[in-house]
């Protein structure tokens, strides 16, 4: 994902307090105020380049393509408009005046790298697009991290300290199983928004998901690929992005949708649950992550011997007693209270005490702060494994995220390295990591469900469960993959199981979901050892899928 202040993702530069919390009535019904749109230069031209990749021993040719694609901020603008973002001839509409670019229909120049494999069938070759979340951040993280045929070398669970970071073949790289597109969303990395109320056209949950979806519209036409078997991967923020993605996407009738490190459903997030009082659920899911959490740095009373069969324990508790006990509120007995918070002593490494005087609901940002109190030290949230000094020895929460600390100059040195030097394109032009430093980023997360009410008349939390429901409904043969690691504190895995298991589809279409996690934290892929398996489990996922939607 990206930093500890992006709600779902983490990857923002900003500290959680700048933030409103996710599903506060304030969050959702934000507004922009766009700066005054500038005459759009000349996109620059697509780089084209040939490499190589060896992954397994075996080495993999490929064409690398840098470039744009521009969108429309609606569909009925996007009709109007060329590959390149240029008003089509003979449209019918009243011309752009020139003089008034700023009064221009909002667009968005979105910037991708494609991978394809070479001497490959384009038509039955797979391909699948990446996307980070954020909302906000650029896809650096997926791109240098995961299955790119370059990787950042960083060391895992230290500071990666400074430069030079060495950019490597990776491994890993997932072009031994489908072409690979990694996107920048509109405002980062290379992709840039133009024309008027440019902001509130593309930030937004639904605005968002139609920028993506005209975006891969666009790009099957440009490279040819409308028939070839199709996959979404988006990670943090991007697997609600999937979500609505797959939703839309109804005239493409995707093979398969990897959600890694899941959120679909904002009333579970366990970032700022106290703004929520009374959806006690966030707690419950969290628990296996603190449990995890703490067995891993030895802060349990008891240490279990091996770490799946205590999480099967804890999440059997969190579903039954925890869960129960906190539904009852103000009515719990002073004898349940006292034995919930032993419990939660036995798995969390907490003091009684202080989970007592919580009323047994910890947020995500407290248990950063106080698990390794005593030691001046807080735990990572993107990945639990981190730990770093305390900015402030008197916070309440956790005030930054040691992992995000840890490793983004990393990212931001290899993404800016790797595109200017190897794939020769971005000279002159800033690479945005993520969309905050433009000081007026705000994200409307209102969201319309397909079949739901208006925008604005829905009275619940932002909820996109209803839009992978319907794409999975609707194409029952699209196969889901969920991922993610045992120390993410973003997104905690079992709230991601949580939310699958309550997909509202029939009951049959439940064996369509896979379940996938890794001794990692919401970045699976910083892990090596994690990334291998994530590697082999992406690759068999899209080969299966692959061959079921053929026959095979």
């Amino acid at each position: 994902m990206a930093a500890p202040s992006s709600w779902a993702q983490g990857k923002t530069g900003k500290n959680k307090s700048d933030q409103e919390e996710p599903g506060s009535k304030r969050e959702e019904l934000v507004t922009v105020k766009g700066n005054p749109a500038t005459p759009a230069e000349e996109a620059a031209p697509d780089s084209t380049s040939e490499n190589t990749v060896t992954i397994g021993g075996k080495t993999v040719a490929y064409e690398a393509v840098a470039g744009t694609i521009t969108v429309g901020g609606t569909d009925q603008q996007d009709a109007l408009l060329d590959l390149n973002g240029k008003r089509l001839p003979n449209t019918g509409e009243k011309p752009l005046d020139p003089e008034h670019p700023e009064e221009a229909p909002a667009t968005a120049r979105m910037f991708y790298v494609a991978y394809f494999q070479k001497n490959a069938a384009p038509e039955t070759r797979p391909v699948t697009f990446f996307y980070n979340g954020g909302p906000g951040s650029s896809t650096m993280w997926l791109h240098m991290g995961s299955f790119g045929p370059r990787r950042v070398v960083i060391p895992d669970t230290k500071n990666a300290g400074g430069g030079p970071y060495k950019i490597a073949n990776n491994d890993h790289s997932l072009l031994d199983a489908t072409d690979l597109v990694f996107i920048d969303a509109p405002g980062t990395g290379f992709s840039r928004l133009m024309g008027k109320d440019k902001e509130k056209a593309f930030w937004g949950t639904d605005q968002d998901a139609h920028a993506f979806a005209r975006f891969i519209h666009r790009f099957l036409t440009k490279h040819g690929r409308w028939n070839s078997p199709k996959y979404l991967f988006g990670e943090s923020y991007g697997t609600p992005r999937s979500a609505v993605l797959s939703a839309l996407l109804d005239d493409v009738d995707l093979n398969g949708v990897v959600l890694l490190s899941t959120i679909l459903s904002f009333d579970n997030s366990v970032d700022g649950p106290r703004w929520n009082p009374g959806v006690d659920q966030a707690y419950a899911l969290a628990l296996p992550t603190y449990a995890a959490t703490a067995y891993y740095h030895h802060k349990l009373p008891n240490q279990p011997g091996a770490l799946e069969p205590f999480l099967d324990e804890v999440e059997k508790f969190a579903l039954g007693e925890y869960m129960n006990a906190l539904l009852q509120g103000s009515e719990l007995g002073d004898a349940e209270r006292q034995a919930t918070a032993e419990k939660l002593h036995e798995y969390t490494g907490l003091p009684v005490a202080y989970l007592l005087k919580s009323d047994l609901r910890v947020s995500g940002g407290a248990f950063s702060k106080n698990l390794q109190d005593p030691e001046g030290l807080t735990t990572g949230r993107l990945d639990t494994r981190y730990g770093g000094p305390d900015l402030d020895p008197l916070s309440k929460e956790a005030e930054y995220d040691p992992q995000e600390a840890a490793i983004s100059s990393a990212y931001t040195a290899a993404i800016n390295q790797y595109l200017r030097k190897e794939l020769k394109y971005g000279d002159n032009q800033t690479y945005k990591p993520s969309a905050y430093s433009d000081g007026n980023f705000t994200w409307d997360l209102r969201h319309q469900a397909p079949g739901g009410p208006p925008v604005g008349m829905g009275e619940a939390g932002t909820n996109v469960m209803p839009d992978l429901a319907h794409a999975m409904i609707s194409n029952p043969n699209m196969k889901v993959m969920l991922a993610g690691g045992y120390y993410d504190l973003a997104t905690p895995f079992f709230e991601g199981i949580y939310e699958a298991r309550h997909l509202p589809i029939p009951r049959n279409l439940q064996s369509n979901v896979s379940y996938h996690y890794y001794p990692a934290g919401h970045m699976v892929y910083v892990n090596e050892t994690a990334l291998k398996q994530f590697h082999d489990d992406v690759a068999g996922f899209v080969r299966s899928t692959d061959k079921e939607n053929q026959g095979q």
